[in-house]
């Protein structure tokens, strides 16, 4: 066995076996050979490949290698680079010790359970979430990791929260086209946290071709995030200053995040999604005032004559029409926990995927109305996508 492990590799990698390869120990440590590489079966449009992910001083280099180059890619690696390797299959996990000649030693022992069922899809999907101990660059950047991978303490929250988005995103990308290049689209992008987890996850990790606009107000923040993108080599993702309702430089795009946009600003990047036929959208209200002003109904006053319960209610009334005016527009609707509500109570979500209804939504539309009308309110996204066919809808 020692003499042939090369041969295993082979085997492994032929028989889609192998699901993880770690390289430790470089044979020369004048920074000439990534400290460690973490070899990983991914699919990549439902095809499979093999991520190299190279740990090189404080930033993580992915390359993206078709199967039928990943045996011999990965032998040379090990024969002129490391002195160990962990394996893991299906079957089992295997420690490969080499000499400074190149002598080999092997040890063997059978995967737990867990490690053994590993469905391929199961383990992609895992991937996605950024692992502590693993640097990776923008979070390095942006503070939230240290340059070995580990989370500041002050950033943990931060932290949770960009993981729970990406699953959520995770969740989601059957939506998304698969046979051409993405258009995607983050209003009111702040500092951009999360827009920079979006490209990691879809054009570093999964090697997709993917154009990506971060849209805010703010020239200076905008300017930070442009140098940061440049840094990074992030050369798909542009960020520019304006506003949500005068950005008018697309025609369509398949998906639109909208993080903490303000009252109706919210629903005027759901507009935007709406009209560019976006096939996501995903949305995290903030400050809804709209219908704080415009909620009336006597049987409510025990309710609504609290300031602070009237203000919660509102929200929740302003998310509630939201989601049902996108049914109305065709899309399926969920409404998620983004973060911990120990953390903020602006923590829901409102995630849609473009349905393949056909038809108009009157069922939907009739709801609405016995809704709207229960509470006395027009929410701003019905004039923005219905006031012109409204009265067609109503017959």
């Amino acid at each position: 066995m020692p003499d042939q492990w090369q041969q295993y590799i082979h085997t492994w990698v032929e028989k889609d076996e192998l699901l993880q390869a770690t390289l430790s120990q470089p044979r020369r440590k004048d920074g000439s050979i990534a400290s460690k590489t973490i070899v990983r079966a991914v699919l990549l449009k439902n095809v499979l490949h093999f991520q190299f992910e190279y740990h090189v001083d404080n930033k993580v280099l992915h390359e993206n290698v078709d199967k039928s180059l990943t045996s011999s890619k990965l032998v040379s690696l090990i024969e002129e680079n490391y002195r160990q390797v962990l394996f893991k299959t299906r079957q089992e996990e295997v420690q490969l010790l080499l000499s400074k000649k190149g002598k080999a030693a092997m040890r063997s022992q059978k995967a737990a359970g867990k490690v053994q069922q590993t469905d391929l899809q199961h383990n992609r999907q895992k991937q996605r979430v950024l692992e502590e101990g693993t640097a990776v660059p923008f979070l390095v950047e942006l503070g939230i990791m240290a340059p070995d991978g580990t989370v500041r303490a002050k950033k943990q929250d931060k932290y949770r929260q960009i993981n729970r988005f990406l699953e959520m995103v995770s969740d989601i990308l059957p939506a998304l086209p698969a046979d051409r290049p993405l258009t995607i689209v983050d209003f009111g992008c702040g500092k951009s946290y999360l827009t920079f987890a979006l490209y990691h996850l879809l054009a570093v990790q999964q090697g997709r071709e993917i154009s990506i606009i971060g849209l805010d107000l703010k020239a200076d923040v905008i300017a930070f995030c442009s140098e940061l993108a440049r840094k990074l080599g992030y050369d798909k993702l542009k960020f520019l200053v304006g506003d949500i309702a005068d950005y008018e430089e697309l025609q369509c795009a398949d998906m639109v995040v909208t993080l903490h946009a303000c009252d109706t600003a919210t629903d005027a990047a759901l507009a935007k999604a709406v009209r560019w036929g976006a096939s996501v959208i995903m949305s995290v209200p903030c400050c809804q005032h709209e219908l704080f002003r415009q909620i009336e109904n006597e049987a409510l006053s025990p309710l609504l004559s609290h300031g602070l319960l009237k203000e919660r209610f509102s929200a929740l009334a302003t998310d509630a029409a939201r989601g049902q005016l996108l049914e109305v527009a065709g899309y399926k609707v969920q409404m998620l926990e983004f973060i911990d509500a120990e953390h903020t109570p602006k923590n829901i979500m409102i995630r849609a995927t473009r349905s393949q209804r056909q038809g108009k939504a009157s069922a939907q539309w009739q709801e609405y109305l016995r809704y709207k009308e229960l509470l006395h309110i027009t929410p701003a996204l019905e004039k923005m996508l219905f006031e012109d066919v409204k009265s067609e809808m109503d017959e």
